[in-house]
């Protein structure tokens, strides 16, 4: 035998209505079947709404109830096709409604609305809907669920008389139809026999009452999801459906804002070692969530998230607390005499605090009650008045598997605190199963996100991605992630989540993921953007796993990098202004991402994409000493050194440069030195020295003055040099030497020069725009380590950068 529960969406319109009787008819060609239904979806609200316009004296408590007469009379003519078992259905709702307006009616003549009355207005909701359900289930017989469904009063609630419940339901199923018909959530007073009802949730109860009672073979929950997600949906894009809980995880879930099942419900067939299975009446055959005592082995130490905002913690403290007995039995019971509860409770090893949570509707009435439970103490100053503090929201981390697993408390806190969430308030039982954490509410999206990533529940790991500048290093690598994209998520399961793309006057942001083939178009139709709005925007999206990446050249853009870095995003630098600035600033730049437990990486700045500074960092931390750096860093001067030959002049090798796409728009950076110079100069510095870019001594080979006026005027003068090129040119050539301009760390000295190498030199063949860089170590001192390649153009950049965010990714 099976009990099948379906809530207000399941029964709350005419396609999940028609979903629920073939569902039943189908499952009761198997076995017998009891059925309990909720109120259609929203009535219940609804009935409470209109009580209380009724109270007021409202007149239009009237048209409210004409609305769920409406909707009623709707539902039955849609869906009851034969005449005759719609005219009596008819009669029986009419007869319900008729009741129902009399109450209504006396509630607004003597404006009193008594718990009482309360209670039998929202017994209409069930009341009709399950005779709505009844009549469309063919065989179905339905059941009064308050002649066997009995409350007690107890402390001024409706409790579940438990024995009394399960002897009459054993009687009145003694003889069980084929398909029964419940309603559920009512159920009646045993001393008064005032209808009373189980509590908002209350029809999950009462099917788990009636399981539990009949032993039944397994207790299905029909819902609009498709089973326990590992987190909230609407919060995080990648949650799934848990295939298997334990009671007791499923029990953690509901209890911390889980609404799939209402809690109580477990405990019964618990007790009983009933299965539970939570289905979607919407997706029938999907295969939803089992909940038992023993389940699978699984290798992931959690099983799911869950959240409850609007969290307020109130904290009782005073010395007077430290080793003295009953403290906490006093806050507790006081709370409880007065109806209050609380989900969580953290207390300070040396006692002189505790801290309780509670939901901001209780916030005030607890804040009463202790204040008045421990007056005398506070008016000595033994204790301090109640310390409440608002506005947030507690995170549950659940999974039996947690106390298998050394380290989870450690790595759940590091990942917060790596995101830039500050923990307010934290417990953990004994029994491992739950972690607990009051955060502020406006962390908790990206908590739970950052979790969720953290602990392999999504199905990708995901980097959200801001990418400033889409010039030709930025245009190139948003291509090179949108080739990479399937196969990222296909074979590293990785997913790079391009969320923000900057020009230097528009931004587009878009927290799902920015379509990649028409960000140009979207780029175009977007408001105008400064970098103060773009930094604002970034900040204020407060995204987990965030990577700020600057493909620009822009001193303004850089300097946003610091307050990133503070609010927990990884930047990215193919810009070398941040990394080349004063070596104050560099120093609060990397002191600043290793504080906040982010990534500070500009791989870019110094050879493109060739793994140089990677390298210089990896043989420091295996403690080996930089002695001596010599390094042809420019590609463009390389390429226009190599293109020199008696058919090429100076001034066309520059041209070509440009043309090529190897230079600066204005070829003069290049021609200055100043690039060069601040690669050496961040060189020094990833080498272990306090570099500064006026300690560099430059020996430039093109006139200061050409360096002045327009680029216009710099390219009408530029041939004025090729005559005493190609005479330096021709002399070096007939000695078998070539020129590379050079950058040099010796020992703490810094230069750049244009230098002359013969064929014995290392530099002597490097090609094109290639780059190469020769590291004299205490390891490699005899034999210096070469890195060479390309090291210019916006193709093998955008790699380098692409290499820093799988970096970031762990990848």
């Amino acid at each position: 035998m099976k009990v099948m529960k379906f809530g207000g969406t399941s029964v709350g319109s005419v396609e999940s209505i028609l979903s629920l009787k073939a569902i039943v008819e189908k499952e009761a060609q198997q076995q017998p079947v009891i059925i309990v239904v909720s109120a259609l979806g929203g009535i219940t609200d609804k009935l409470l709404a209109t009580s209380q316009l009724a109270v007021k004296g409202d007149e239009a408590w009237k048209d409210e109830f004409q609305a769920m007469v409406d909707r009623h009379h709707k539902m039955i003519d849609t869906i009851i096709t034969d005449p005759k078992k719609r005219e009596t259905l008819f009669n029986v709702v009419d007869s319900l409604f008729e009741q129902l307006r009399s109450i209504y009616f006396g509630v607004f003549l003597v404006h009193d609305l008594s718990k009482k009355t309360q209670d039998a207005i929202v017994s209409y909701g069930e009341r009709l809907s399950s005779n709505i359900v009844a009549t469309l289930v063919k065989g179905a017989k339905w059941f009064d669920s308050r002649e066997f469904i009995k409350t007690m009063q107890k402390n001024h609630k409706n409790t579940l008389d438990s024995d009394l419940t399960c002897r009459l339901v054993k009687r009145t199923f003694s003889d069980l139809p084929r398909i029964s018909l419940v309603p559920g959530f009512i159920s009646m007073d045993r001393d008064t026999n005032e209808t009373t009802n189980l509590g908002r949730g209350g029809s999950d109860y009462t099917a788990a009452i009636i399981a539990a009672a009949l032993d039944a073979d397994i207790l299905e929950i029909w819902t609009d999801v498709d089973g326990f997600m590992t987190a909230d949906p609407r919060v995080i894009k990648t949650a799934y459906t848990i295939n298997e809980l334990s009671y007791i995880e499923a029990m953690e879930l509901c209890n911390f804002g889980a609404k799939v099942i209402y809690p109580p419900t477990i405990y019964p067939v618990c007790v009983k070692n009933i299965p539970i299975r939570v289905k979607n009446t919407f997706n029938p055959d999907a295969k939803g969530t089992i909940i038992k005592a023993k389940i699978a082995n699984d290798d992931k130490p959690i099983k799911g998230i869950s959240s409850i905002s609007g969290t307020t913690l109130i904290t009782v403290t005073g010395l007077s607390m430290v080793g003295v007995i009953g403290v906490n039995r006093r806050i507790f019971t006081a709370l409880a005499d007065n109806g209050i509860s609380c989900f969580m409770v953290s207390q300070a090893s040396s006692e002189n605090s505790t801290s309780i949570g509670v939901r901001d509707q209780d916030e005030a009435a607890a804040v009463e009650v202790l204040n008045g439970e421990f007056a005398k103490e506070i008016e000595t100053g033994a204790m301090f008045p109640m310390h409440a503090e608002k506005g947030l929201a507690t995170i549950a981390v659940v999974g039996e598997n947690m106390k298998h697993t050394p380290g989870i408390a450690g790595k759940l806190f590091g990942t917060l605190g790596r995101s830039g969430i500050s923990v307010i308030a934290c417990a953990q039982g004994a029994s491992e199963t739950n972690i607990s954490f009051v955060v502020d509410s406006k962390y908790l999206r990206k908590a739970l996100n950052a979790i969720h990533d953290s602990f392999f529940l999504s199905e990708y790991k995901v980097l959200n991605l801001f990418v400033c500048g889409v010039g030709t290093v930025g245009g190139q690598l948003l291509q090179q992630i949108h080739d990479q994209y399937e196969e990222l998520k296909r074979t590293k399961r990785l997913k790079l989540n391009v969320v923000g793309i900057a020009t230097s006057k528009k931004a587009i942001f878009d927290r799902d993921g920015i379509d990649l083939t028409c960000y140009k178009q979207l780029l175009d139709e977007a408001p105008i953007s400064t970098d103060k709005q773009l930094s604002d925007e970034i900040i204020g999206m407060n995204i987990f796993n965030s990577v700020f990446v600057d493909c620009t050249a822009s001193k303004d853009v850089a300097q946003l990098y610091q307050e990133f870095l503070s609010h927990n995003i990884s930047v990215i630098a193919a810009n070398k202004i941040a990394a080349s600035s004063s070596y104050d600033n560099y120093i609060r730049l990397k002191e600043t991402a290793l504080a906040r437990g982010v990534l500070f990486r500009y791989e870019t700045n110094v050879g493109a994409g060739l793994p140089i500074i990677g390298t210089i960092n990896d043989l420091r931390n295996s403690g080996d000493s930089i002695l001596k750096i010599e390094a042809v860093l420019s590609g463009t001067l390389n390429f226009i050194f190599n293109e020199l030959s008696a058919d090429v002049s100076f001034s066309e090798a520059v041209r070509r440069a440009k043309e090529m796409g190897y230079s600066e728009p204005d070829p003069r950076i290049d021609l200055s030195g100043k690039d060069v110079i601040r690669k050496l100069v961040i060189l020094a510095r990833e080498a272990g020295y306090k570099v500064e870019k006026t300690d560099v001594e430059k020996h430039l080979f093109i006139p200061d003055h050409f360096f002045e006026g327009s680029i216009d005027d710099f390219w009408k003068d530029l041939p004025s040099l090729d005559a005493d090129f190609e005479d330096r040119r021709r002399q070096l050539e007939a000695e078998g030497k070539r020129w590379r301009f050079v950058a040099t760390f010796d020992h703490g000295h810094t230069s750049v020069a244009l230098k002359e190498v013969d064929c014995n030199h290392p530099f002597y063949n490097l090609e094109g725009s290639n780059n190469v860089v020769s590291l004299t170590t205490e390891r490699y001192r005899e034999y210096p380590m070469l890195i060479q390649g390309y090291g210019a153009g916006a193709s093998v950049t955008a790699a380098g950068v692409f290499a820093n965010i799988m970096s970031i990714a762990n990848i």
